[in-house]
């Protein structure tokens, strides 16, 4: 399966912001686009011509960033992204809104919602490896998404992993309202689909309908 493979602190410098791709390390100084970080000077986009991208953008590259901003917090390739906006858009309500809904739905993305992931990235492999289940059965496909009622948790076997264990006592991070956590944290039931203010992830979603609407 193809994904990207290079080193993810260079997407936040070119989004300039945190992306929370890396884990503990966004959390230190050692963070490129963290305040007081003791590499605050490599703070601008990556690449020989960095320092010149700081001029003032069009409306197109505001709307360009955005959507490589979602794309990358969430790890999804453009096609993948553009076929779950294709499909926000069918759907009633505002594309925006259930583009994040089907986002925040992910499998993947409900394990590191509960914590067992110190990134997306790690949560994802854990489903890959096999380590979550849905309602008591193995589910190895990241972008599955889970449905209100159903039951995300971690392999009895898995709940003694030194990453899971270390994730919860070090991580401060809490569970959002639209999960309930259960089994000691192992276990996490979706309670309703989550609403655009539950969803905590600074992505302004109508500049990406704009971009795709053109």
């Amino acid at each position: 399966m193809a994904r990207y493979t290079g080193p993810v602190c260079r997407l936040c410098r070119r989004e300039r912001t945190k992306l929370f791709l890396k884990g503990e390390r966004c959390f230190t100084l050692k963070c490129p686009v963290a305040e007081n970080s003791d590499r605050q000077k490599r703070a601008f986009p990556p690449g020989m011509h960095g320092r010149d991208r700081q001029r003032q953008g069009s409306e197109y590259l505001g709307q360009l960033r955005e959507k490589q901003k979602a794309r990358r917090i969430y790890g999804l390739l453009e096609q993948q992204f553009r076929n779950l906006y294709e499909e926000a858009s069918r759907r009633p309500g505002m594309t925006g809104t259930n583009l994040l809904q089907f986002l925040e739905l992910r499998l993947d993305n409900v394990a590191y919602r509960a914590g067992w992931g110190a990134s997306r990235a790690q949560a994802r492999q854990f489903v890959r490896h096999g380590h979550v289940t849905v309602n008591g059965k193995r589910v190895t496909i990241p972008s599955y998404r889970v449905r209100p009622g159903e039951v995300v948790a971690l392999k009895p076997i898995t709940r003694e992993n030194a990453f899971v264990k270390r994730n919860q006592d070090m991580l401060d991070r809490t569970v959002p309202g639209w999960l309930e956590t259960g089994e000691n944290g192992f276990a996490v039931t979706i309670r309703v689909v989550p609403q655009r203010e539950q969803i905590d992830e600074s992505i302004k979603e109508q500049l990406i309908v704009e971009l795709y609407s053109k």
